[in-house]
């Protein structure tokens, strides 16, 4: 044998070795269909954003440290900036700092910027169904509408009805069950609601209208002294924690439980240039960052109103339930509500069908568990 045909029965042999060698023990041969290779995208989807920075303009319908909602998105920004290495930025512009309060939804449809924070009941003008993304009178609470969101096609519907506007919706956050409001007087029956002047907004204000109540919307800073000087007779606001820093309690001492918002979605929505311009990674942190925000904002509520609804009562708030007559004419006037807006608005009709339908199945699984859970608790 010369030299060189030494040299490869030699390599081919310690070629044989070395693969018996990784097969030893199971002798199957490595399948490569199971692993294919990454095709031209996927590359591209790897360190895109090296050295290279992306700022968001992000416009919030809330003070700057708003406690829980405001505070919420000053860490979902810290916490994409982090999981970005610094390469995204977000931005913040607290209401009133960039656009107003209200005007988040047009600045951001029109490119003025890049994205928002707010709530999607504040835009039923433009769209009735729009109200219906935030939730409903007696209806999701913040588990079932999470549920028909991300596996119910509330999402999806969502963002279908909000392409129309040049915007890309993701969940926000939640506030969780909200009570029934603060009352100068009380409510003794449905006769106390007629005429009775109520900030309260979206599908809720148009039901509690259906009682005889005036709704009215007012910015939140108005709120208090507008109670105080008698120009409203109550207000809902959110939660004990939230109100009892709006010090609503000094002014209207009678506290009610509700059934307007039982689980109110906020929303993190992009003009969807600003968004479809975003690479890959960078809108999966943003992706991850927003589902962190949805959860923890939720638990977040829960956690300070059972603490601040111990500091209500040690204040003498009178905690209070409306009389069964306001319930079922509230009940009474949500049904007027959805048929009037069903026939005028086919989005509005759509939207809300996909609700029940996910609901009603949610109603029979409450009842068969957690009701009877809580019942017995």
């Amino acid at each position: 044998m010369d030299r060189r045909d030494f040299i490869t029965a030699s390599l081919g042999a310690a070629t044989a070795v070395a693969l018996s060698g990784c097969n030893e023990g199971n002798h199957v041969a490595i399948d490569y269909s199971k692993h294919p290779k990454k095709n031209d995208d996927d590359i591209k989807r790897v360190n895109v954003n090296k050295n290279k920075k992306t700022v968001i303009t992000l416009a919030t319908s809330w003070p700057a440290h708003f406690p829980i909602m405001g505070i919420g998105v000053e860490r979902f920004a810290q916490k994409v900036k982090d999981a970005s290495g610094g390469s995204l930025e977000v931005k913040l512009f607290p209401k009133n700092t960039l656009v107003p309060a209200l005007a988040v939804f047009d600045a951001a449809s029109s490119g003025q910027i890049d994205a928002f924070h707010s709530g999607p009941y504040y835009w039923k003008g433009k769209n009735s169904s729009f109200s219906l993304f935030s939730g409903i009178p007696f209806g999701f609470t913040a588990e079932e509408i999470n549920s028909w969101m991300l596996f119910g096609g509330g999402l999806e519907l969502w963002r279908e009805k909000y392409d129309k506007y040049n915007l890309f919706p993701l969940l926000g956050g939640n506030t969780n069950i909200q009570m029934g409001g603060w009352f100068r007087k009380k409510i003794n029956s449905l006769a106390d609601m007629q005429g009775l002047k109520m900030r309260i907004p979206g599908l809720g204000g148009e039901v509690f209208s259906k009682m005889g109540v005036n709704p009215i919307l007012l910015p939140a800073g108005e709120i208090y002294t507008s109670l105080e000087r008698g120009v409203i007779d109550a207000t809902e606001w959110v939660g004990p924690y939230l109100d009892m820093k709006m010090g609503f309690y000094k002014v209207a001492p009678y506290y009610y439980s509700g059934w307007h918002e039982p689980g109110s979605i906020l929303e993190l929505t992009f003009n969807k240039q600003s968004w479809k311009k975003l690479g890959f990674e960078h809108k999966a942190i943003i992706e991850l960052a927003s589902s962190d925000l949805n959860s923890a904002m939720t638990s977040e509520f829960h956690y300070e109103n059972i603490h601040a609804l111990k500091q209500l009562k040690s204040l003498g708030v009178e905690l209070l339930k409306f009389p069964d007559e306001v319930n079922e004419a509230g009940k009474k006037g949500l049904q007027k509500v959805i048929e009037e807006q069903s026939a005028k608005n086919k989005d509005f009709e759509i939207v809300y069908e996909s609700i029940k339908n996910h609901l009603d199945l949610s109603k029979v699984w409450a009842d068969t568990s957690l009701k009877y859970f809580l019942n017995v608790r």
